[in-house]
C-alpha cells in the first residue's frame, strides 16, 4: 500500500510540474535530493557503527544479560506468557535496548527475531499473541535514552548544539511508553472479557 502512495505522489508532482512548465525542476530536485541522500547517509556510517558496536561489546561483555536479570520483573510483568529463559526473552531485551540507545536502524532487525521467538510460543500462528502486541506498542513508543540516530541526523546537518533533544526527547518517549503499557493493558483485558463471553 505504501508503494502505491509513493507512486501516486511521484506522479502528481511529475504531472503537476508538466503541466506549469517546469519538467526541468523535477530533475533538477531529483538529482539533488539523492546526492543529499548518499552524503547524509556518509555521516551516519560513523556515528550508527559507534553505536552498534557498543551495542555488540556490551552483549559481549555480560552488560545486556546484567540488564535483562535488572529488568526481568519489569519484563515478566509486561511478557507473562513468555518464560525467563527462553530465547525470545533475550531478544525482547537487544530490542528495548536498542530502543534505549535511540538505534531505530538496529530496533527493526532485532525485533524481528524477538518476533519469531514469540511466533513459537503463539498457540494461534494466524494471530498476533499479547505479547507481540506490547513489544510492538513498546517499539512504537520507543522509550529513549540517548537519541543517537536523532543527534547523529542533527550533526550531520549542521546543528550547533546536536544534542540539545535529549532531554525532550527523553520526557515525550517516557511518556508515550507509559501510554502504551496503560492502553495495551486495557485493550489486553477488554479482549481477554470478550473473548470469555
Amino acid at each position: 500500500m505504501i508503494n502505491l502512495i509513493w507512486l501516486f505522489l511521484l506522479v502528481i508532482g511529475i504531472v503537476y510540474a508538466g503541466l506549469q512548465g517546469r519538467i526541468d525542476v523535477v530533475t533538477q530536485s531529483a538529482i539533488s535530493a539523492a546526492e543529499g541522500a548518499v552524503s547524509l547517509s556518509l555521516k551516519l556510517i560513523g556515528v550508527m557503527c559507534l553505536w552498534l558496536g557498543m551495542m555488540k561489546i556490551a552483549e559481549l561483555a555480560g552488560i545486556v544479560k546484567f540488564i535483562s536479570r535488572l529488568l526481568s520483573p519489569l519484563l515478566c510483568f509486561l511478557f507473562p506468557s513468555v518464560p525467563r529463559n527462553h530465547p525470545a526473552m533475550g531478544a525482547i531485551i537487544m530490542t528495548l535496548s536498542a530502543n534505549l540507545l535511540g538505534l531505530g536502524n538496529a530496533v527493526t532487525p532485532l525485533g524481528i527475531k524477538a518476533m519469531q521467538g514469540l511466533q513459537q510460543l503463539n498457540h494461534k500462528k494466524d494471530t498476533a499473541s499479547d505479547g507481540m502486541c506490547t513489544l510492538l506498542a513498546l517499539c512504537t513508543a520507543g522509550f529513549t535514552l540517548i537519541p543517537a540516530t536523532i543527534i547523529a541526523i542533527r550533526s550531520a546537518a549542521g546543528s550547533v548544539n546536536p544534542t540539545e533533544i535529549v532531554a525532550p526527547t527523553l520526557i515525550v518517549s517516557f511518556m508515550a511508553t507509559v501510554s502504551v503499557i496503560v492502553a495495551d493493558r486495557i485493550c489486553r483485558m477488554m479482549y481477554h472479557v470478550r473473548s470469555r463471553r
